[in-house]
């Protein structure tokens, strides 16, 4: 277990915050880590990692942005003889005084009290140094934003620096790291994908209207080894949410051309990444509109997300689409690889 306060400064991401940061928020992190010795293969490829959870509390010292709760599932990698620590983290949290605009109308981060949020932790940690008690100091960064389900949200990101200690539950066992065995050869031919994602989203244009999306994706992928491959493929995206915008900017402000009858609808190409842990992996992806009738945000758009496999073929994933750091959308997919 380990237990660690932090103090830190919010970082402006987006000047429609500056009113925003007034304070240095604070709060404590609480981990629960199970350790890994190498049971499984991709535990001692990857150096034998921690999995676990996080508890998050922190006040952002600034009545209109109230308070986060958050709860996160995480992994913790190490380096450097296992004196660095990298934690990573994803959840959901909960924000106790969201936008609303009668009470709260300062409030242009969250627009939602239920916010998606990722911690990273970069540590100097040191395990049983006195007993089971350990010590760890370093650098958090923390995120919340509902990826538009509900705007406004411009989200915030805070730096901090966080001090804590570390107690080892089985200071008195002892366990032994297996080495795997000589990595196998990944020499499979080219993949393909195919996804279908959906969600729900809100332009930025507060209450406006929660509207369905769904994209079709096909994309091949080629295995580089036992952690990597690379992808490139296509997305049609549906996105209805731009169908009530173009009629929001046509009728309201002439001055931006915008046609009534323009089409929503988009077509990319995408370039990505794939990194296997386990049955789990990260996917990132950069796209392009080679189809884009509606300016929305700029051309080139990202992913970064979550994959799971259930057996050899089919898959479900978790992924937020953004045009940098503009959120778009939370996205929901179950795929097939042939």
């Amino acid at each position: 277990m380990d237990l660690s306060q932090f103090y830190g400064s919010v970082l402006l991401h987006n000047p429609d915050i500056s009113h925003l940061i007034t304070a240095h928020p604070g709060g404590v992190i609480l981990g629960i880590n199970r350790k890994t010795y190498g049971a499984r293969e991709w535990e001692s490829v990857f150096g034998y990692p921690d999995t676990g959870f996080t508890f998050v509390y922190q006040n952002m010292n600034n009545p209109v942005l109230g308070e986060h709760y958050g709860l996160y599932a995480h992994y913790n990698f190490y380096f450097f003889k296992r004196n660095l620590q990298f934690r990573i983290a994803q959840g959901i949290a909960f924000n106790t005084n969201p936008y609303d605009r009668e009470t709260n109308f300062r409030n242009s981060a969250y627009g939602s009290h239920l916010l998606s949020s990722t911690v990273a932790m970069i540590n100097y940690h040191r395990e049983n140094l006195i007993g089971g008690l350990g010590l760890k100091a370093g650098i958090s960064l923390i995120h919340y934003s509902n990826a538009n389900f509900k705007a406004p949200n411009t989200s915030t990101n805070t730096l901090a620096f966080n001090l804590g200690v570390s107690y080892d539950l089985n200071r008195n066992q002892e366990f032994e790291y297996i080495k795997s065995k000589k990595e196998k050869e990944y020499a499979e031919p080219v993949a393909y994908n195919f996804v279908v994602r959906g969600g729900i989203n809100e332009s930025d244009v507060v209450n406006s209207g929660r509207f369905g999306f769904f994209i079709l994706s096909a994309y091949a992928d080629k295995r580089l080894g036992r952690i990597s491959a690379i992808q490139a493929g296509t997305d049609v995206f549906f996105s209805y949410f731009l169908k009530e915008l173009i009629r929001f900017q046509s009728n309201s402000f002439p001055e931006m051309n915008v046609a009534p009858d323009t089409d929503f609808k988009r077509v990319g190409i995408f370039v990505g990444h794939e990194l296997f842990i386990n049955k789990l992996s990260v996917i990132t992806q950069l796209g392009y509109y080679v189809y884009y009738p509606f300016d929305f945000e700029g051309r080139v758009y990202n992913r970064i997300g979550l994959k799971r496999y259930f057996g050899d073929r089919f898959f479900g994933s978790v992924t937020l689409k953004s045009h940098g750091a503009a959120a778009e959308a939370v996205e929901f997919g179950m795929g097939i690889r042939l």
